[in-house]
């Protein structure tokens, strides 16, 4: 099975996280901006260095392999007019977030009460649309206003010159000067001026994130190209300036992923007293979950007592639990983070009339940084747990590690990747 890519690089999460949009400032002087050295096949300086490739000679050249993708002269040129680099985008895609907030700030802020009441303004303002979006596609209207909401802010950021970008220009940046980013950079640019061809928006209204995320739902160009929808139709698949298109394509490119039509993204649960938290990540039927004493907070049954779920601790023992469904797994289709899952998750239950989540989350708990887990992953791989490679990403290999040694050393088993499993292990136990 082809899998479906990630709507990846979006401007709201990232906002709330760790970095935003940045200014898109004109960098005059092509010719004279010079990115990374890259090997260009070019004659070497005098001291053996390649000479790089300017952002100039990148634009001619890509134009072949844009024309060969059937693009015409007429629209490259139209949309290279008056480009050049973007230093903003040199410098996000050099940059590595050291911290990155726990989930209970990230919640708090993407699930706020202005976003809650805003997303039910919307749920009136749009109810023609989105009962037609539904009925085509099973995905339940709140969970796409809360894509809309999460990933633009209902599409009010869309309007801020200061964060948003000419898609060109910023992938044209990435694919000459992005390092590691550029054969994204060019997959990317490549599909935009695909959409400029088809005459879907012009060069003038293609705009998104540093990273080429666009519209309303932040799609990157390629999920575009395979996803995006004219649901007004006008002709065009208008994910900027159509919201009915925006929110359309973000149901399409669910139900595609494979969304689940009147299955919830999850539910926070009670776990009884002294309840296995080794039990955390397993996957087995509400049904079988509910006889082993696991409820939800508000003490009524499993709706679908037949679905599976994942019993899902995000901030460890010491914070709330919920057993997660198939659906909050096409969540992260959308953007692969536990986080963001639960952020539309929960923002789509408070847009249809739920309320705050009931377990505290440990405010006080202080998370690891990148060099921190990356130590953690060393640590338990020295011991002989498979931590399925030090990147410092808690993949499920590096959470079941945890688990592991948390058992073996006495600590609470939650997969927590916390300060008390870094300091026993620098202690060598």
């Amino acid at each position: 099975m082809t899998t479906i890519p990630r709507p990846v690089a979006r401007i709201l999460a990232a906002v709330l996280v760790a970095g935003s949009l940045a200014a898109c400032g004109s960098l005059g002087g092509l010719a004279e901006f010079e990115g990374p050295r890259v090997a260009t096949g070019e004659p070497p300086r005098n001291d053996g260095t390649p000479v790089p490739e300017s952002f100039t000679a990148f634009v001619e050249n890509f134009r072949a392999t844009a024309e060969g993708a059937g693009v015409s002269r007429a629209v490259y040129d139209a949309a290279f007019r008056d480009i050049g680099p973007d230093q903003d985008v040199l410098d996000k895609a050099r940059s590595q977030a050291e911290f990155v907030k726990p989930i209970w700030e990230y919640l708090d802020g993407a699930v706020s009460d202005s976003r809650v009441a805003t997303g039910r303004q919307m749920l009136a303002t749009y109810a023609g649309v989105l009962d037609q979006i539904e009925a085509r596609t099973g995905v339940q209207r709140q969970v796409v206003l809360a894509v809309w909401g999460m990933e633009s802010s209902y599409g009010a950021v869309l309007d801020n010159p200061r964060v948003v970008k000419n898609a060109v220009r910023a992938l044209a940046t990435l694919a000459w000067g992005g390092g590691s980013r550029a054969k994204y950079g060019r997959q990317q640019l490549l599909a935009v001026l695909k959409i400029l061809q088809r005459g879907d928006t012009d060069p003038r209204h293609i705009t998104g994130s540093w990273a080429g995320a666009m519209g309303h739902t932040q799609f990157i160009p390629t999920t575009y190209l395979a996803y995006a929808v004219d649901f007004d139709g006008d002709g065009r698949r208008d994910i900027w300036r159509s919201v009915p298109d925006a929110l359309a394509s973000t149901a399409n490119y669910l139900q595609k992923a494979g969304w689940r039509s009147g299955q919830a993204w999850g539910y926070e649960v009670a776990l009884p007293a002294g309840f296995d938290s080794r039990r955390a990540g397993a996957r087995m039927t509400l049904r079988e979950w509910a006889a082993l004493g696991v409820q939800r907070v508000d003490g009524s049954g499993f709706p679908r007592p037949d679905d599976v779920g994942r019993l899902n601790m995000p901030a460890g023992a010491a914070g709330p639990a919920f057993l997660t469904l198939r659906n909050f797994d096409v969540i992260k289709r959308y953007n692969n983070a536990d986080a963001y899952a639960f952020g539309v998750g929960h923002l789509s239950d408070r847009i249809a009339g739920g309320g705050p989540f009931v377990g505290r989350w440990p405010w006080t708990y202080e998370p690891l940084s990148e060099v921190e887990k990356q130590e953690m992953q060393a640590l338990l791989a020295r011991r002989g747990y498979d931590v399925g490679g030090v990147d410092g990403k808690m993949g499920p290999a590096t959470l079941d590690a945890i688990r592991a040694y948390q058992a073996a050393v006495g600590l609470p088993v939650d997969g927590n990747p916390s300060k008390a499993v870094l300091d026993k292990l620098r202690a060598g136990a």
